[in-house]
């Protein structure tokens, strides 16, 4: 049976999944490239980027697992886009560029009708008004493959609080920023079901897993 996961979603150690003042300059805010350390020498990264190199090792294995074998995404509207209210760039079609690394159906969260946009590689994104109506069609677009719910913060939260998440990864940096946007302020995850069933540790990031 699929699941619906959230998988290599870095945090803070204060709890922080992204930096503060997010900008078309800063899509992850201010210092929130700093939670991702761990990803970006691995193998998996280069990979996905274009270059070679990279390492093996405890971050290229739960990075590659963040993007094995889902049959559907999951984007709030940040993830996407950094303007608001109603669409009025047609031209913007994501932060990656013509191939975005999903390879699958993508469902961005968002308010605003916008047709779907088919790219390169096998993403096609489509814009859905409310989270439930993305995960249903995430769940028939996926078939047997897990649906992944890839951020931010706030689509991640809203998916928790519903209860539909059933396992999570977080990568855990070695950085405190202070401000920004907090994943766990007002969540109680042991009332919501969620209990800690791995825990490994790399040089850049602690790899922690939650299940319900």
């Amino acid at each position: 049976m699929s699941k619906v996961k959230v998988a290599g979603f870095s945090v803070s150690l204060d709890g922080f999944g992204a930096g503060s003042d997010q900008s078309l300059e800063n899509p992850l805010g201010r210092r929130g490239e700093e939670l991702h350390e761990w990803i970006f020498n691995t193998r998996f990264f280069k990979d996905m980027i274009g270059e070679g190199g990279g390492v093996d090792g405890v971050d290229q294995d739960f990075a590659h697992a963040a993007m094995d074998g889902f049959g559907a995404h999951i984007l709030g509207r940040n993830m996407f886009a950094p303007s608001r209210g109603d669409w009025t760039d047609d031209a913007w079609k994501g932060w990656w560029g013509d191939n975005p690394p999903y390879h699958v159906p993508t469902f961005v969260l968002t308010h605003y009708p916008r047709d779907p946009i088919v790219m390169e590689g096998g993403t096609t994104f489509y814009f859905v008004n409310g989270a439930m109506a993305a995960l249903e069609q995430a769940r028939a677009a996926a078939g047997n493959l897990d649906v992944k719910v890839g951020g931010g913060v706030s689509t991640v939260r809203q998916y928790l609080t519903a209860g539909v998440i059933d396992e999570m990864h977080l990568a855990i940096s070695p950085v405190v920023l202070g401000q920004g946007e907090a994943l766990f302020t007002g969540l109680d995850l042991p009332a919501l079901g969620y209990r800690v069933t791995s825990s490994t540790a790399s040089d850049l990031a602690t790899h922690v897993t939650f299940s319900r």
